[in-house]
């Protein structure tokens, strides 16, 4: 029977893309419960136990980064992001790396940009196989590394399930709002949205994540600026139970994100059926699809006339939010763990 090893090291913060990544795949194998193969978990002290006593558990521990767990007995070492520190150092072991996407590539330039580069071409070197999120993630991994493996897409799902609890999150405050959600920082550009409430005299602007951050001082700065803070919300970061309620109750959905390796709050929107507003940069036009409506500037005039444009299909279409439901499907994390499943078994 083929043993291998998950490094899921990412789960010490479960508020974040992948560590929601992690947990989700992590779920799926526990539903999926494979009979053909031994998982041994690696992840936080914290997380043990976290989907199962099926399953081997090993603690991560800061000396592993110098000295990895012992990667013998493993047939397959799976890496679920591509800065892992933990690689396997029997040669025997098979490495599959999954690349969520390049984002540095924008962060820094230069001699860093250079250093990064080459530390991931690294890692690739000595990978079995390579798994990517999206086709626009695998076109830039394409683009800027040298791959002699086989890539395999395998898209995320989303894990938003109907909730009746009451939210505790006070809805009727907002009255007709706009919901986003994300890590707040520039390259989710939060700030544009601002400007839709000068348009949009009546509405309020929901942004759910942390915000603590210096860019999240500057859009509630902005807003200031603009007369229009009441109208906005940072509320900080949000349950499962919140999350639901706040996208099942918005008029729509908004991500101008300049920088996604897939995109997922864009389907967990989708499968509620709801209108979603997303730049047109990166793999968004990708995850959206021809039912999503899409930026092509910032300037906040064109993308009120969008939004204006848009809502205004949507409430004429009676058939609209079916198809953008029907659309989300397609992204499942059952369909996702099984294709890796079957991935630790063919390689």
């Amino acid at each position: 029977m083929r043993r291998v090893f998950l490094e899921m090291e990412k789960l010490k913060n479960l508020n974040s893309g992948l560590g929601q990544f992690c947990n989700n795949i992590g779920d799926q194998f526990q539903s999926l419960n494979p009979e053909n193969l031994n998982l041994d978990f690696y992840l936080p002290a914290s997380q043990t136990g976290a989907f199962g006593d099926q399953f081997n558990y090993i603690k991560q521990h800061a000396f592993h980064k110098f000295l990895p767990p012992k990667s013998h007995k493993y047939d397959v070492w799976h890496c679920l992001h591509q800065d892992s520190h933990y690689l396997p150092n029997n040669k025997n072991t098979k490495l599959i790396l999954t690349i969520h996407d390049l984002n540095f590539l924008e962060n820094y330039a230069g001699l860093k940009q250079k250093r990064k580069l080459l530390r991931l071409q690294k890692k690739v070197n000595k990978a079995s196989a390579i798994t990517v999120i999206s086709k626009y993630t695998e076109k830039v991994v394409k683009k800027n590394l040298e791959i002699k493996v086989p890539i395999h897409l395998i898209y995320n799902g989303y894990s938003l399930k109907e909730n009746n609890q009451e939210p505790s999150v006070n809805l009727s405050k907002f009255n007709d709002y706009f919901f986003s959600i994300g890590i707040i920082s520039e390259k989710k550009n939060f700030h544009v949205l601002v400007s839709l409430l000068e348009h949009f005299d009546k509405k309020h602007l929901v942004l759910a994540g942390n915000n603590t951050s210096n860019y999240a001082q500057q859009i509630l700065a902005l807003a200031k600026s603009k007369k229009v803070d009441d109208r906005l919300h940072l509320i900080g970061n949000i349950d499962e139970n919140n999350k639901y309620h706040l996208y099942n109750n918005c008029e729509a959905f908004v991500f101008p994100s300049m920088s996604e390796g897939f995109g997922l709050p864009v389907v967990e929107a989708m499968s509620l059926g709801k209108p979603v507003f997303l730049s047109t940069l990166t793999s968004l036009p990708e995850v959206g699809g021809n039912e999503a409506y899409y930026w092509k500037s910032f300037e906040a005039k064109k993308m009120a006339e969008v939004v204006e444009k848009g809502l205004k299909d949507y409430s004429t279409d009676n058939q609209k939010a079916k198809r953008i439901m029907e659309w989300a499907k397609q992204f499942s994390w059952e369909k996702a763990a099984n294709s890796y499943l079957n991935l630790y078994e063919t390689i």
